[in-house]
């Protein structure tokens, strides 16, 4: 049987990187419990202090088919590279100047909202289609696939 699958950011900022990585990928904020018509009505009635309403957050595919991201906070600070890297796939099917042309435009649109451009790795065929490996406000790092 196969399972779902809930990708979890260590962060500083939750609901910061919640809103990057939503616009980054489409998602959306997740709803809040039912009963509720936001988060901060339901963490007050819930008695959470406002010093941890931004413990975490939550964004969510807007057609059910893509993992939930959860954003944690946590008081260390990135260590090291990610061994564990999402590809966001901005140019699927497509090859050479295009794919590459559209993969920058990405990276721009992304930088825009706080990303970081790492590295631009060129095409090189026949397996290596080409991309850029990028950041995000709090230094993960991620391509454009």
């Amino acid at each position: 049987m196969a399972r779902d699958v809930q990708i979890t950011f260590d962060c500083a900022d939750p609901a910061a990187l919640a809103a990057f990585w939503g616009e980054a990928l489409g998602y959306r904020l997740q709803d809040p419990p039912g009963g509720f018509a936001s988060w901060e009505e339901a963490l007050e009635a819930m008695g959470v202090p406002p010093e941890n309403r931004n413990d975490a957050s939550a964004v969510v595919d807007p057609g059910g088919s893509g993992p939930r991201l959860f954003f944690q906070r946590v008081p260390e600070g990135k260590q090291a590279k990610n061994r564990v890297h999402l590809d966001v796939r901005a140019a699927p099917g497509l090859d050479g100047d295009e794919r590459m042309a559209t993969l920058e435009a990405e990276a721009e649109r992304l930088v825009s909202r706080g990303a970081t451009r790492l590295q631009r790795h060129e095409p090189e065929p026949p397996l290596g289609a080409g991309h850029i490996v990028m950041a995000d406000p709090e230094g993960n790092e991620f391509c454009l696939d």
